[in-house]
């Protein structure tokens, strides 16, 4: 599986960005995604998840209220929609795949649950 982010930019706070992740393989509709973040000096860090058929999803409470996960599986695409941006949101944004039918929150907030990974795409929030 292959994955492409993209959407990322330079943006003020308080802006929005709406990144986007294009999977190659044909069965994406089977498969749970996840979006994760690292910013310089820092581990990897979950930030929203979805299950494979879009009816359940997951959100850091760093993020909640402001970020939304979605997946389109007619385009092979899933999205994250970032709104009222700060600057501690500037980070490396990466997208996984995990083709597991069982779905749970500590599953989905797990970097290891996760079997392809994205190439990321930067965000970077100015105040």
């Amino acid at each position: 599986v292959q994955l492409q982010a993209s959407g990322g930019g330079l943006v003020q706070a308080g802006g929005s960005l709406r990144l986007s992740c294009a999977a190659s393989a044909r069965t994406f509709r089977t498969y749970n995604m996840g979006w994760f973040r690292q910013a310089p000096g820092k581990e990897r860090e979950f930030v929203a998840g979805i299950k494979w058929s879009g009816g359940i999803t997951y959100s850091a409470d760093s993020v909640k209220g402001r970020f939304t996960v979605s997946k389109d599986n007619a385009k092979n695409t899933v999205y994250l929609l970032t709104n009222s941006l700060k600057p501690e949101d500037t980070a490396v944004y990466y997208c996984a795949v995990d083709g597991r039918a069982f779905y749970s929150s500590s599953y989905a907030q797990s970097p290891v649950t996760y079997s392809y990974w994205g190439q990321g795409t930067q965000v970077t929030v100015s105040s």
